[in-house]
């Protein structure tokens, strides 16, 4: 009871803190067109969308928000939005999904730099191969995207992450920008990575990313059964990986914008399964390579006419793996392979100041090979169109898109699915009362789909062709508002936003007479708030305090069966509350930073019984940094300690995260 209240206590204190601060400097609404300047102060910018006049909840954390609060990958920076669901199996090597209140992962899009990564096989993205150390800007946006220049593929998601990494600048009027950086911590982490900038011309550079990464991840933990107790390690949980990354960008004489992308990952992990009681030592093993090709143009043809045109290739790699005598030859072996071929284009037409018009088509293709028995070889046919408007008139702004789907299905053994056909719709409205005061009402619907995976209609003995779309209907009703003073607090913003989703045909493993199959079987309703606040205060000179957090309140109920045990509890792994607090210290000689995560209890399996409880857990996370410069360099030193209370939790149930642990990173730049 008492660790219940602590969580809850947290997750209370998150509302009072919330989403990053914007930069202390002019800026222009871009409702009201007003010029608001926050005085007498000063702080690093934070150039971040402007989620205060935003229609849809909007969340950000710029880079150096990530750095200062010692956020060590991407489902810990993930964790710090509202309404969000990180799965994490645990340490450095586990697999790390991310939901939006609670839609599942694959209603998610994870943008990159623009452009949609998709996993068409499992239909979800391992949120934990992307690195932070060149992440520019991370964006969680719930519903309705803001920005009407995108592909239809953002606009048919129920969220989008949106990552956005950082582009070449230079200094000095130099040609060319080094960076190389060290990490090493706890369990045997090792991570070295550099980066280069590099002028080829006035109106073209590119960039060249690379790091490396290695950890044995063998934490210790402690296993209770019953009244005994024991100290284990986590075993079989290296893993190392290494990724590659060159971009150019080219201005032309029009000043239209082109950006080429190439990407290489390779991971080696062990998978150490989860912790059972005395369970041998896993000998699992799991390969990933993902290499992609991506391309943006962007053209403004006129003050009136704008374009923009997507192209990707993608392949993925994976070979699972494991050794036992339960297998005929003492080795089970998976290797799936998939490719995608993606283009889309996008056109924006502003006939009038007040009206804005987009049309954007996509198209895909996606492949899937295995040397799993009975693998059909499937190919999908996906094509996308999404017209969308928008009008902004005085105090309120109103946006309406129609997406339309059509997905053809071809399989090289036994029969393909159907056919599938849909129009999905979607509206917002955000109305600001008061000309003189940045409070702004917001009101949402959205209806949106995910299409079967791979996996769930030919996985072997599985996988069902049968399946039908996963749907669902998205409502929104939130309020926002924004100051900046000019005396001890600088800059006060606060949003809150009620929510409910209703999920229909959802797609979950259900048990038959001779082995489990996948079937459209779920019927879920959640509801739910969402609550941010993000402050600054000035301290004296050249100190700033900056307090940010969220908090999520949320109920997610199974109503797929009156009969079952199961009807109206909470669904698997969703707690009813959750919440952040962070605060960072700005000062001339060291910034300091510390943050709080808080979940409260969730069950492992649908029954809401004792025997499925997981306990709520709070993670503490402190860090130490300072800047040197030099006269041709510029010098970072970081200290960090997460999990600084050593709390044991489980996230997903039986797999331990790792306890206290620290890091260490140097960052020269010349």
């Amino acid at each position: 009871m008492a660790r219940r209240t602590k969580v809850r206590i947290v997750c209370a204190i998150g509302f009072l803190c919330a989403v990053s601060l914007s930069a202390q400097e002019a800026v222009r609404d871009t409702i009201t067109g007003k010029v608001h300047q926050i005085e007498k102060v000063t702080v690093t910018a934070r150039r971040l969308p402007n989620k205060v006049t935003s229609s849809v909840p909007i969340q950000t954390l710029s880079q150096q928000d990530i750095s200062q609060l010692g956020i060590q990958n991407m489902a810990d920076a993930v964790r710090r939005f509202a309404g969000t669901n990180v799965k994490d199996y645990g340490g450095i090597g586990g697999l790390k999904t991310v939901s939006v209140r609670n839609m599942g992962a694959a209603h998610t899009a994870v943008s990159y730099d623009g452009v949609v990564v998709s996993n068409c096989q499992a239909g979800q993205i391992d949120i934990g191969r992307f690195s932070l150390d060149n992440v520019s800007v991370l964006s969680l946006n719930i519903g309705q995207p803001e920005d009407l220049l995108q592909s239809a593929r953002m606009y048919a998601s129920a969220g989008v992450l949106s990552i956005e990494t950082e582009k070449p600048h230079f200094e000095n009027e130099r040609n060319s920008a080094f960076r190389v950086q060290m990490r090493g911590g706890s369990f045997g982490y090792v991570s070295p990575s550099i980066r280069w900038w590099q002028k080829a011309g006035s109106r073209t550079s590119f960039s060249l990313n690379g790091n490396y990464m290695r950890a044995d991840g063998n934490y210790p933990f402690t296993l209770v059964n019953g009244k005994y107790v024991t100290e284990e390690k986590r075993n079989n949980s290296a893993i190392y990986t290494y990724q590659i990354e060159p971009t150019l960008f080219h201005t032309f004489k029009d000043s239209s914008n082109l950006e080429l992308k190439a990407y290489y990952f390779y991971s080696k992990r062990g998978l150490p399964g989860s912790v059972t009681l005395y369970n041998p030592i896993s000998d699992e093993t799991l390969w990933d390579e993902n290499v992609f090709i991506q391309t943006r143009y962007k053209k403004d043809f006129s003050q009136k006419w704008f374009l923009q045109v997507q192209a990707k290739y993608n392949h993925g790699w994976n070979k699972y793996e494991d050794k036992g005598n339960e297998y005929a030859d003492g080795l089970y072996r998976a290797v799936h392979r998939q490719d995608e071929y993606y283009l889309s284009a996008t056109a924006l037409y502003r006939p009038w100041n007040v009206l804005s018009l987009s049309l954007a088509q996509d198209g895909i293709i996606n492949k899937l090979r295995s040397n799993l028995p009975d693998c059909p070889f499937p190919i999908r046919y996906t094509s996308l169109t999404a017209f969308n408007a928008r009008y902004r008139q005085g105090r309120i702004t109103a946006t309406g898109s129609l997406v339309y789907t059509n997905v053809t299905e071809h399989v090289k053994i036994g029969d393909a699915p159907a056919d599938f056909q849909r129009l999905a719709p979607s509206f917002t409205v955000s109305l600001q009362p008061w000309q003189e005061q940045l409070l702004f009402l917001r009101l949402m619907y959205k209806s949106t789909f995910r299409m079967p995976t791979f996996n769930d209609l030919y996985y072997y003995r599985l996988g069902n062709r049968s399946l039908r779309p996963e749907k669902a209907n998205e409502y929104n009703m939130g309020i926002t508002w924004s100051r900046s003073f000019s005396s001890f607090l600088n800059y006060l913003s606060v949003t809150v936003d009620g929510y409910y989703n209703d999920v229909t045909d959802k797609i979950v493993a259900f048990p038959t007479t001779y082995a489990w199959k996948m079937a459209n079987y779920g019927k879920v309703h959640v509801t739910g708030m969402d609550a941010t606040l993000a402050a600054a205060a000035s301290l004296g000179k050249n100190t700033v305090l900056v307090v940010s957090g969220g908090y999520t309140w949320q109920k997610a109920i199974d109503l797929t069966d009156a009969t079952s045990k199961s009807y109206k509890d909470q669904l698997p792994y969703t707690p009813k509350h959750s919440g952040n607090v962070s605060a960072v210290l700005e000062m001339p000689w060291v910034n300091v930073g510390y943050s709080i995560v808080g979940v409260s209890e969730r069950y492992s399996m649908s029954q809401n019984i004792p025997e499925n409880r997981i306990d709520g857990y709070m993670e503490h996370t402190v860090s130490l940094s300072r800047n040197f410069s030099f006269r041709h360099c510029k010098l970072r030193l970081q200290a960090e300690i997460i999990n600084l209370t050593d709390t044991q939790y489980d996230v997903i149930k039986y797999y331990p995260m790792p306890g206290r642990s620290w890091r260490l990173t140097g960052t020269i730049e010349f």
